[in-house]
Order: C-alpha cells, then sequence, then structure tokens
C-alpha cells in the first residue's frame, strides 16, 4: 500500500497561521513602540532593588514560562526573585502582595480571570508592573507601570503575543538589573528580520518535520536556563494547537524518571541554549538518541529547521520557539486538522 505523503501544501492556512506569519510586524511594531515609551524611565527611578525585599513575577501559562530569563537575570543582579503563577499568588500567597514587594504581571489580554483578582486583591499595596498588549486592559489601567507591547489582534493560540512580550521583557529584565536598557533594546532590533527570514523558509522546514514526526505520538522539549521559556511554552503550544501530547521540561528533568519511558513515537527536542550547560544538552542527545526515541539539537549552529537565527544572546528567548512553531505546523498536517482551531478552549480565560 502506498504510504501518505504529507507535505507544506497539506497545511491548512486558518488564523493561527496568518498570526505566525504576521510574527515580523508585530515584532517591528513593538520594537518602535518600546523605544519611543517612556515608562522605563519612570520604572528605573522608582524601582531600584534597594527599596524592596523581592520580586514577585507573575502570569499563567506562555506568559508565566516566558518569565525563566527575567528571573535568572534579575536573581545575577541581586534581587530575590520568586516565580509565582497568578492562581497560586491569589489563592495560597496573598501574603506576598506587601508594600516591600514589586510585582512583575504579566498577561497578553491584561484581563483574564487571575490577572483582574490580584489586581483587585493588591490594593496598591504591592507595586506591579504590568506587561500587556492591550491599552485598555485592567491591567494595564490599574498597574503603577504599564509596558505594552503591539503585537495587534491575535485570534487563536498565543504567538505574536509571546515573542513581543519577550521582546518588553528582555529590557525590561535589563533596566531591572541594572544594565544597559538601551543596549538591549539595541540588541533585539534584529529580531522581526531573523524571523522573516526563518518564516519565509515555513513550507521547506514543514515538509522537513512531517518526516521527523511522522508517527510521533508523544513530545518532549526540554532546555536550561533561559531555554526553559521555550521548551514549556513550547510544549504547551503543541498541545493547544494540535492537541498532540507534549511536556516542557529542564533537561535535568527528564533524566530524573520520564528517560525510562523513552520508546519508539516519542521526539525530543532539545535548546542548546548558552554556552554554560551546552554541553550537557549535545549529551542529551546523544543519550535519547541511543534509544528508539528521535531527537533533534535546536541550535545557531544546526541545519534545517532547527537552525536557530544567529542573532545576540540577549535576544536568543525571543527566537527558540521558531522551530516548535513549525512542529505545530507539521503535527497538524499529520493529523488533518486545522493548527490552532479552537474547540473547547477560548482565548481569554475567565475563570481563575
Amino acid at each position: 500500500m502506498k504510504e501518505c505523503v504529507v507535505a507544506s501544501n497539506d497545511v491548512i492556512q486558518g488564523r493561527y497561521f496568518t498570526d505566525l506569519m504576521n510574527q515580523p510586524e508585530a515584532l517591528r511594531a513593538t520594537w518602535d513602540s518600546l523605544q519611543a515609551a517612556d515608562v522605563f524611565s519612570k520604572i528605573g527611578r522608582e524601582c531600584g532593588r534597594e527599596r524592596f525585599e523581592r520580586i514577585v513575577l507573575t502570569g499563567m501559562g506562555g506568559s508565566f514560562f516566558g518569565l525563566h530569563p527575567m528571573s535568572m537575570e534579575v536573581a545575577a543582579s541581586g534581587w530575590t526573585p520568586m516565580m509565582v503563577e497568578t492562581s497560586e499568588l491569589i489563592h495560597y500567597y496573598p501574603e506576598l502582595l506587601t508594600p516591600s514587594t514589586l510585582v512583575v504581571a504579566i498577561s497578553q489580554s491584561g484581563k483574564s480571570a487571575e490577572t483582574i483578582r490580584l489586581l483587585e486583591m493588591n490594593a496598591r499595596r504591592a507595586k506591579v508592573i504590568g506587561v500587556t498588549n492591550w491599552a485598555d486592559s485592567p491591567l494595564a489601567r490599574e498597574a503603577d507601570f504599564a509596558v505594552m507591547t503591539a503585537a495587534g489582534d491575535e485570534y487563536t493560540v498565543s504567538c505574536k503575543t509571546y515573542v513581543t512580550a519577550q521582546m518588553a521583557l528582555r529590557v525590561l529584565a535589563a533596566l531591572l538589573s541594572g544594565a544597559d536598557a538601551e543596549a538591549r533594546l539595541r540588541e533585539a532590533e534584529t529580531t522581526p528580520e531573523a524571523f522573516r527570514e526563518y518564516l519565509g523558509r515555513w513550507k521547506e522546514h514543514v515538509d522537513e518535520l512531517t518526516g521527523l514526526l511522522r508517527g510521533v505520538r508523544d513530545v518532549f522539549l526540554v532546555g536550561r536556563g533561559g531555554s526553559l521559556a521555550a521548551a514549556q511554552t513550547g510544549a504547551l503550544t503543541i498541545k493547544e494547537s494540535t492537541h498532540v501530547h507534549a511536556e516542557g521540561m529542564s533537561s535535568a528533568a527528564l533524566r530524573h524518571g520520564p528517560f525510562e519511558m523513552l520508546k519508539e513515537g516519542i521526539f525530543v527536542g532539545v535548546f542548546a541554549g548558552g554556552a554554560k550547560t551546552r554541553e550537557l544538552n549535545e549529551r542529551m542527545v546523544k543519550d535519547v538518541s541511543g534509544t528508539p526515541a528521535r531527537a533533534v539539537l535546536f541550535a545557531d549552529d544546526a541545519q534545517g529547521v532547527c537552525r536557530l537565527p544567529q542573532i545576540p544572546d540577549s535576544a536568543r528567548p525571543i527566537v527558540e520557539v521558531l522551530p516548535v512553531q513549525m512542529m505545530t505546523l507539521a503535527l497538524a498536517a499529520l493529523a488533518g486538522r486545522e493548527a490552532g482551531k479552537f474547540e473547547r478552549a477560548t482565548k481569554v480565560t475567565a475563570v481563575e
């Protein structure tokens, strides 16, 4: 019997696909908006580390996972960061909302149920920096400082809003860490064109991935340090947009138990990440390849779809999710479905 061949022309180009392809324009608009914003000078004056005991980084889903690079950077500069999901913060950690706490709250819509409840509970006790895409949202209106992205309308699974938020968070992390925020923003200026070039080859990428992913039932995405943002957000994106089971975790966590379940039908995507742990991640690919599972390394010196754009290290968290986005198109095409089309979920979660 002739094998069914799935190629890039089998991708159903719905609203999610359109959002993916519009990411370069969204990043350019966000860069222009951040460059013109005066909020960073206000944050610099009023949010020095000496004024707070801790910094709480909070969000839900990809917004929460995307805070990993910032948490690392502010910790290295002397802050005491705590990453707490907003749903957990409002129910189990409300004692953290004191005048000695600086909160960085990220919500793409700015009006999810958890975000609204956080703002109601806070009552101006803790200083809040809000990062959001919508100027008329509760988060933008009620935060002490509103850092705005400019992703525009997004219809289904987060893609534009995730990468533009990453751009804003990279600048904010530099500012709070005492680094040169203007220089950080200049380093991020190359990302819109990097996205344009990578996405311009989406057909080649999908064709390559359909071969790598045919027969795959489960996906692990793993990395270390700042790459945890792409690993965990990427797994969530695959689940939301393709209904394929995926897990995101640290490379080390994969060895603590899940490694035992590696078998045929499992795909492991490993983010090379920074130089500090790259060798460990390369060893992970080698070790997984010694099992019936399949493994690839996402790196700026890889080949084909696994090759990340070569940009400054500070901007890596913005681009790392690109190959995972291409995976969603390939997995959906293999399943004969439209990637990113909601069947049960909604764009904004209304229940906390």
